[in-house]
């Protein structure tokens, strides 16, 4: 298993792995149509693929069987922040080391690029997802809480 730069010619590839990324994420509340996003998750990777913002994880007769794809913005305050959009590896490949390679790898990156830490999102019910990032050091920084409108126009409106 290597962890490399991604480029365009895999873009194709990322974009189905993202897709069933998406689909499990539906399992934890996540709204997002997996299908009909897949155009614009190929553009993306990509992007990001052109930009130095992608590495996949190879394996040998197999083909690309994980990939984070990441960036760097500027902070208000002048500091510089790395984002890990999204971080995949194949359910058959999971437990092996091969997430923390991809996230080792986008981090030293990020930090290549000046970024001083490094922000990702996981899904508040994917309690698998959440430990892994404690596992590699990641708290949690904000929390955002949500709730459906519709419920709550009877109330507003007095029943």
């Amino acid at each position: 298993m290597e962890v490399v730069p991604g480029d365009t010619d895999d873009a194709a590839t990322v974009a189905d792995l993202w897709v069933a990324l998406a689909e499990e994420q539906t399992a934890y509340g996540s709204r997002v149509d997996p299908a009909s996003n897949r155009a614009s998750v190929r553009e993306a990777a990509s992007r990001h693929a052109v930009s130095g913002g992608l590495f996949v994880a190879r394996e040998d007769g197999v083909g690309i069987v994980g990939f984070v794809m990441f960036h760097v913005e500027d902070e208000s305050g002048g500091g510089r922040r790395g984002v890990v959009e999204n971080l995949y590896v194949a359910p058959p490949y999971r437990d092996r080391g091969v997430g923390g390679r991809l996230l080792a790898r986008a981090e030293e990156r990020l930090a290549d690029r000046g970024a001083a830490f490094v922000s990702l999102e996981a899904m508040a019910d994917n309690e698998d997802a959440r430990r892994f990032y404690r596992r590699h050091g990641y708290d949690p920084h904000r929390v955002r809480l949500e709730k459906p409108l519709e419920s709550d126009n009877l109330s507003k409106d007095g029943g």
